[in-house]
């Protein structure tokens, strides 16, 4: 049955654009490659690729943290030129921050490492830079897709972070057309075993109602899946293709690139809802 005849409505508004303050963006460009001045602490931390600032934070407090020699559990302490700090023994820098955008492709572990030596994303980024990054939240091994990688642990916090709802879209293709009843179930919210799980946008995008187009910004795992398989269907194929206002447009499956100025700080100082 074709998908009109089911129902069915192709959703044709895009997406919100996220909200810019282009003067701050200026500012950001203008302002760089300026000395920074001191910097507090958590910061530091964040930018030497350790944690993000809040995690920072609790590790001052436990004391990890030595600042010329001498355990400092001091919240606010700012980092001077000169100081030399240390955490799990070991002396600690700011990196550069870098911001990377992969299209993963499929059967590439979203870690750092794998204790069972499969590939990770990060082989498909060895040769990107020298500085440690990390991925940004994940994707599983078979959902291909956008996946941010940066070493700003202030970001990864801030776009992994629940009430901040980034946005993400999805195209899903199931084993089997979806029916109407369901399809107005999943736009209307279903419940799962860990609570109600709700989409921003539905749309069919092929005439079989079998692929569809998803809307979301809930970050639990498996989410996507997980509503689909609520209702007895099998996700044959999941791909990310926008993150928080980035698109794979020009970056073709298993490639990467940097983020330019613009977008970097159009990340940082986005208006989230």
């Amino acid at each position: 049955m074709k998908g009109k005849k089911r129902g069915f409505r192709v959703n044709k508004r895009k997406p919100e654009a996220p909200k810019y303050d282009f003067d701050h963006i200026k500012k950001v460009e203008k302002d760089k490659g300026k000395a920074p001045g001191p910097m507090r602490l958590n910061k530091y931390l964040a930018h030497a690729g350790i944690c993000s600032r809040r995690e920072a934070d609790t590790l001052i407090e436990q004391g990890l943290v030595k600042v010329n020699g001498k355990k400092l559990t001091e919240m606010g302490y700012k980092v001077q030129i000169g100081d030399t700090v240390e955490y799990k023994g070991k002396i600690v820098k700011p990196e550069k921050l870098i911001y990377i955008l992969l299209n993963k492709p499929k059967s590439f572990i979203t870690t750092t490492k794998d204790p069972e030596d499969r590939k990770t994303v990060m082989d498909l980024v060895s040769n990107a830079c020298e500085e440690r990054i990390f991925p940004v939240g994940r994707l599983d091994r078979n959902t291909t897709g956008l996946l941010l990688l940066t070493n700003d642990g202030d970001l990864a916090d801030k776009l992994m972070h629940p009430s901040n709802n980034i946005k993400k879209v999805y195209q899903v293709t199931l084993d089997k057309p979806i029916s109407e009843d369901d399809f107005n179930s999943i736009k209307s919210g279903v419940e799962l075993e860990d609570g109600s799980a709700h989409v921003d946008g539905l749309s069919v995008l092929s005439p079989d109602a079998m692929t569809l187009g998803i809307e979301i910004h809930i970050g639990r795992n498996r989410i996507v899946r997980r509503i689909f398989e609520h209702l007895g269907y099998e996700v044959v194929k999941l791909d990310r293709t926008l993150y928080a206002g980035l698109t794979k447009k020009d970056l073709p499956r298993g490639k990467w690139r940097f983020l330019n100025q613009k977008e970097v700080a159009r990340l940082k100082i986005m208006k989230l809802k």
